[in-house]
């Protein structure tokens, strides 16, 4: 993996915005600051650098009996939130979906490195942390208050860990920073109807998403996740189409904290029966995955100019992972996450 050199802001006082992948997480997400201009290359105007900007936050929970899943994303006109909890061995699952006209419930945190962001409405507290201590170490936490329902959730990336860090062009004046975690451990506990789970007892593993930008006004994507141990090795998996693949990519796989670039990614699948099973491999030969659909989380919403058909599609992995140094990792039955998302915004 070649890096670029690591900005301590992503865009710089001249409004430069920094591309390629660097080695650690960038600590200012300014993207606002960025000469953003028209197409025809205008400085844009105020209200198009307000609401043309897009940011998601995403913090998903991995375990053979639980998977949870909660996002924040702003889309200038919109604020939302989701979350949801799966049980693969009952089957039962509980969505909640909250929305804020310009986000007027939604706080977003500009930096993956140290800060909060927070949603807040009746009987609804949610917020995902971010945090670095006096070694460097970055560590994230999703806390979630519902009427008979809290979760404290707490992943830690350690010192030597290497995420996935990177900002690609979309079309000519737009661009989007993507800041990926997998692979890690998450330790807190989850509280609902008298119930108390212990996440590290059912050795829960995690994955979180930072990104933020001025991306395509029809955007979509395919994604799979994994985040899990296979034997002493925990494996982190972050595979996706349709974005970041100006120049550099975000597909990667990680071996303990040794992050492993996979470059190109197909998704094979009916898209009109997506609870069928999807293949998933890399063109590089290290990926020989089939995802089986347990769940969908599902958000959509067409009001004409804006639209959004997102499924988060929730079940099991099984396949081999092939490293460079000649070992096979088989992948048996392990959750994870695939998406099929367009968005109009």
């Amino acid at each position: 993996m070649t890096f670029q050199q690591q900005p301590p802001a992503l865009v710089d006082n001249q409004g430069r915005v920094a591309f390629g992948v660097f080695p650690e997480t960038v600590a200012n997400i300014n993207g606002r600051a960025a000469d953003y201009r028209t197409p025809m290359g205008k400085p844009a105007s105020s209200f198009a650098r307000h609401f043309h900007y897009k940011q998601f936050q995403y913090f998903g929970i991995i375990s053979d009996e639980l998977l949870a899943g909660c996002a924040f994303a702003h889309t200038g006109y919109l604020g939302m939130a989701f979350f949801y909890l799966f049980e693969p061995q009952t089957g039962a699952l509980h969505e909640y979906t909250w929305r804020s006209p310009l986000g007027r419930d939604l706080r977003m945190s500009a930096s993956p490195q140290q800060g909060e962001s927070v949603f807040r409405q009746k009987n609804v507290d949610i917020r995902l942390g971010y945090q670095q201590d006096d070694q460097g170490a970055l560590s994230k936490s999703l806390s979630i208050k519902l009427d008979g329902l809290t979760l404290d959730a707490h992943m830690n990336e350690g010192p030597a860990y290497q995420p996935m860090s990177l900002c690609t062009r979309t079309g000519i004046n737009g661009w989007v920073y993507a800041n990926k975690v997998a692979g890690k451990a998450v330790t807190g506990s989850l509280q609902r109807q008298g119930k108390h789970t212990d996440l590290s007892a059912i050795d829960a593993n995690g994955h979180h998403d930072f990104s933020a930008g001025y991306m395509r006004r029809e955007t979509f994507w395919n994604w799979a996740c994994l985040s899990t141990r296979v034997g002493d090795t925990r494996v982190g998996l972050n595979l996706s189409c349709g974005v970041n693949e100006t120049t550099f990519s975000e597909n990667c796989l990680w071996i303990d904290d040794v992050m492993v670039p996979t470059g190109g990614v197909i998704f094979d699948y009916n898209r009109d029966e997506l609870m069928q099973p999807w293949t998933i491999r890399s063109l590089c030969g290290r990926v020989h995955l089939q995802f089986t659909p347990n769940g969908n989380h599902k958000e959509r919403l067409n009001l004409g100019l804006f639209a959004s058909n997102f499924n988060q599609l929730f079940g099991h992995f099984d396949g081999e992972l092939r490293l460079d140094d000649g070992r096979r990792l088989p992948i048996e039955r392990h959750y994870g996450f695939v998406e099929e998302q367009y968005a109009k915004w």
